[in-house]
């Protein structure tokens, strides 16, 4: 279960047009630092498009959707902790996927090598690819 923690209006770089985002945050976890060791509390987080507007994004915000957010596999990028002011270096990046599916929605870093239809996803590491 997920829930829809904010919403945000972007502007499509080429049409212009404002679009809203639904942001989605997962349950509790606890991370370890990389640097420090220390323990601290998050969770995942991911962006999906929507057809609302700010209005009614606004009252989505709370509501609950079946599904989880998922770790998937992306090139290296630097990463800023908010909190700590902590930089560093991840490989990965969340997606939302509906509950009982394989696809997934949602902002991430995530390069489709190639796309074929198949009843059972492959699994590599940590990366869903359907071939």
């Amino acid at each position: 279960m997920v829930i829809v923690s904010d919403y945000m209006e972007k502007v499509n770089s080429t049409s212009g047009q404002t679009f809203v985002l639904l942001e989605l945050s997962g349950g509790l976890e606890l991370v370890q630092s990389q640097n420090t060791g220390k323990f601290y509390a998050t969770s995942r987080k991911c962006r999906i498009p929507s057809t609302f507007n700010a209005e009614v994004a606004k009252l989505m915000v709370g509501q609950q959707i079946d599904g989880d957010i998922v770790r998937v596999e992306s090139d290296p990028y630097e990463y800023t902790n908010k909190t700590t002011g902590e930089i560093i270096t991840l490989a990965h990046s969340y997606a939302y996927r509906p509950k009982g599916s394989m696809e997934l929605l949602g902002e991430s870093r995530m390069e489709i090598v190639e796309e074929k239809k198949i009843s059972k996803p492959i699994i590599l590491g940590k990366q869903i690819v359907s071939h």
